[in-house]
């Protein structure tokens, strides 16, 4: 059985999807995927070895460009792309009307969502197929239950493994223990204050580790050269592509993050994560992992670079490394 999976955007969303493909190719030795997915998170799909080609959509810049002729040549190679594939069956597993569009160009039967589970309720009036999960789920568990009841399996919701590997190539990781620190985030209200990450980097570095951070932007610069003046030993990585950051992020030892796509990958490959949690809630849509653990500021009480170390070496404690 051929599968197309609809999940274009974001990055968490992209790997909160992993878990429900193996569930999937553990029920189902006769099926295969391929993937639709926004062009700047293709290579995190590509961490998947089950997934075979992989679709690239680019709405986001489609609709900033409507009027350019490339715009609709591309929407043509795609669908085009798309319908050659013969596809048995299209998941939507985003449940949006953008992603039901990107869903149609297969010319297959498609299945998703039904109205009241959907995030947008009028993307399930293009599903051939319309299955119900409670919205009161996280991400994750409501895209496992999605794959299973349009693929027929019943899923173990007691195992949960995203399936990723780490990519190919060179990554600059230091040898020994690494604490790799994500402090870039979407959201000006999501970020720790600069002066968090260095008391941070500092307490690492006492326990022996080597902290590491990257960037990939100038405010983003800012922080991690703040973070490597103030503690000489932290090693700033240049802004580097997507795929070898997440290499980066799947040798390290330990990672602390903020709220943001890379802090769920760290916890999808297994890695003892902590994740800082500010403004948001952490409940339906929180990084999901073994090793992983969620800090959250409330009120008054913030969360501290004591107690984000001290998380870290608990979950480490736990792995036996």
């Amino acid at each position: 059985m051929k599968v197309l999976i609809v999940k274009t955007s974001s990055m968490g969303d992209v790997i909160h999807t992993f878990p429900a493909v193996q569930d999937a190719l553990r029920a189902r030795a006769n099926i295969s995927f391929d993937w639709c997915v926004e062009e700047p998170f293709a290579s995190i799909v590509a961490l998947h070895p089950a997934i075979g080609t992989i679709h690239k959509v680019a709405l986001r810049r489609w609709r900033r460009q409507l009027a350019s002729p490339a715009t609709w040549r591309e929407g043509r190679t795609l669908r085009d792309a798309l319908r050659a594939a013969h596809y048995d069956l299209v998941l939507d597993a985003q449940g949006l009307l953008k992603s039901a569009f990107v869903a149609k160009f297969a010319g297959a039967p498609i299945a998703g969502f039904d109205r009241a589970s959907a995030r947008e309720p009028s993307a399930a009036l293009f599903y051939d197929q319309r299955y119900g999960v409670p919205r009161d789920l996280h991400a994750i568990e409501r895209t496992r239950r999605l794959f299973a009841l349009a693929l027929g399996y019943e899923p173990d919701l007691s195992i949960l493994d995203s399936g990723i590997a780490l990519p190919s190539g060179h990554s600059p990781i230091p040898a020994g223990r690494v604490a790799t620190l994500l402090h870039g985030t979407s959201r000006e209200d999501k970020k720790w204050p600069v002066e968090e990450w260095i008391a941070t980097a500092e307490l690492l570095v006492g326990r022996g580790f080597t902290p590491v951070t990257t960037w990939s932007n100038e405010k983003e610069r800012a922080v991690a050269e703040a973070i490597g003046k103030a503690v000489p030993a932290t090693l700033v990585v240049p802004k580097s592509p997507l795929v070898e950051v997440a290499g980066l992020i799947g040798r390290s030892t330990l990672v602390i993050g903020a709220d943001t796509g890379l802090t769920h990958l760290a916890a999808a490959f297994g890695l003892p994560t902590v994740a800082i949690f500010l403004t948001t809630e952490p409940g339906l849509t929180g990084p999901r992992g073994q090793y992983a653990s969620t800090l959250v500021a409330h009120g008054d009480q913030p969360v501290t670079p004591q107690a984000a170390v001290a998380e870290a070496m608990a979950l480490l404690r736990l792995t036996g490394r």
